[in-house]
């Protein structure tokens, strides 16, 4: 299977509707290959993103957060958790991305507290530790950052069929990143539930995550 991405380059980029319906298009197309056309809208669901239940995408990783503290799933059972694969560099789709996440956990009000946002990054080459921890709770101070090293983040992108690869800039260290550009979302009990399309809005992402923390 060939994964489906999107560029987060600004240079040469489409106008912002044709962008948003191209990421939109893709990542559909990424799980529609991956054997998950039969979760596709249309069915009976309470979701506004695409169920996944069943999906044998992970189920699992062994990433580290931008405090240093090795992490899997097992660590947020109780919770809902959502995670977004980007780049702290990214112009466009990332910040988005997490923006609308911090929306919808602010529209949950004190249920916001019973779900992890979590950040994987696909540049460990210059997503540090440091640049992180700067970087993603400055949306919400409990969103995480995770990483590895090139090995661990191979083996991520690979499990969760993931898209991801560096486009060269003007200099060796201006390049961006291709990358897929949807979000996933797991339920209280570490099950992948959800896939978010990329400008998904916080309204409709709370009300997913409300269906998943009431369940």
């Amino acid at each position: 299977m060939t994964p489906q991405s999107r560029s987060s380059s600004v240079a040469g980029a489409p106008a912002p509707v044709v962008k948003r319906r191209a990421l939109l298009g893709l990542a559909l197309a990424t799980f529609v290959t991956a054997g998950c056309d039969q979760f596709l809208p249309g069915s009976k669901t309470p979701f506004n993103g695409v169920d996944i239940t069943g999906s044998d995408l992970g189920p699992d990783f062994r990433l580290t957060d931008h405090n240093g503290k090795e992490r899997s799933l097992a660590d947020f059972r109780g919770k809902v958790v959502t995670m977004f694969f980007g780049y702290t560099h990214c112009p466009d789709v990332c910040p988005t991305t997490l923006s609308d996440m911090a929306q919808a956990v602010k529209l949950l009000g004190p249920d916001g507290q019973r779900v992890q946002v979590l950040f994987v990054t696909v540049d460990p080459k210059r997503d540090t530790p440091e640049l992180l921890r700067n970087y993603v709770p400055a949306f919400n101070p409990v969103f995480l950052g995770l990483y590895g090293d090139a090995a661990a983040t191979a083996k991520v992108t690979m499990d969760f069929k993931i898209y991801a690869a560096e486009r060269p800039g003007k200099t060796p260290e201006s390049y961006t990143v291709d990358h897929s550009a949807q979000s996933l979302v797991f339920d209280t009990k570490g099950r992948l539930r959800l896939m978010l399309p990329y400008g998904t809005p916080g309204d409709k992402i709370a009300s997913d995550l409300r269906v998943l923390l009431n369940s």
